[in-house]
């Protein structure tokens, strides 16, 4: 049976993910900072995927890893946040490759970010006010950051990004999508289906240390 590990399970994104793969057939740790706060079906346990030694001991037996951790849940959470780390996701992608890598897990699974998405120019839409508030773009460069990251690393984990639309909805679960490139190429996306190519990707692998834009 494919086991995989899902950091940041309580959150949307990740509880989507959760419950995809348990849909088909999956074995699912969900890891989250405080399991008291969160009720969630199966293995549920306490972790941290900015603590490396949390990340080495998680991983360990699993056949894929996602990320689904975000430092703040919407917009309204990510103002109230304040100050914000801008190595956050560096130290994630830099924990995960590392801890993946020595425990022989071979995939990588990441939740990207719209706004680090390129116009028809090539400028990041995290430059354009009109498509991100100023206000939010040092979260969109700390994201680009970890992207970054994972494209300059020399690793033997299969990784890649998965980078939804503007929108995403608490719709129902159409079990279809479609990719695209760093452009994009639509505005919406279900939770559910972001979770179907999550789950996708980890069944069959068809990315490859990259990113790709997803939606509906």
């Amino acid at each position: 049976m494919t086991s995989i590990v899902i950091f940041g399970a309580g959150g949307r994104a990740g509880r989507a993910v959760s419950a995809e793969a348990q849909r088909r057939g999956l074995q699912v740790t969900s890891v989250v900072r405080d399991p008291a706060e969160h009720r969630l079906p199966g293995r549920v346990v306490r972790g941290d995927v900015l603590d490396p030694a949390s990340v080495a001991a998680l991983v360990a037996g699993h056949d894929a890893a996602v990320n689904a951790v975000s430092p703040a849940s919407g917009p309204e959470a990510l103002e109230r946040l304040g100050t914000l780390d801008g190595r956050i996701y560096v130290t994630a992608a830099d924990n995960l490759l590392d801890g993946l890598a020595a425990a022989g897990v071979p995939r990588l699974i990441v939740i990207g970010l719209f706004a680090n998405l390129v116009d028809a120019g090539g400028n990041p839409l995290y430059d354009d006010p009109a498509v991100l508030p100023a206000q939010f773009r040092h979260f969109a460069v700390a994201h680009t950051a970890g992207l970054d990251r994972l494209r300059a690393a020399e690793t033997p984990v299969d990784w890649l990004v998965l980078t939804p639309p503007a929108q995403l909805l608490e719709g129902p679960r159409a079990g279809a999508y479609r990719t695209g490139g760093e452009t994009g190429g639509g505005v919406t996306l279900s939770y559910a289906d972001l979770a179907v190519a999550v789950v996708d990707e980890i069944v069959t692998p068809r990315h490859h240390r990259t990113r790709i834009s997803v939606f509906d």
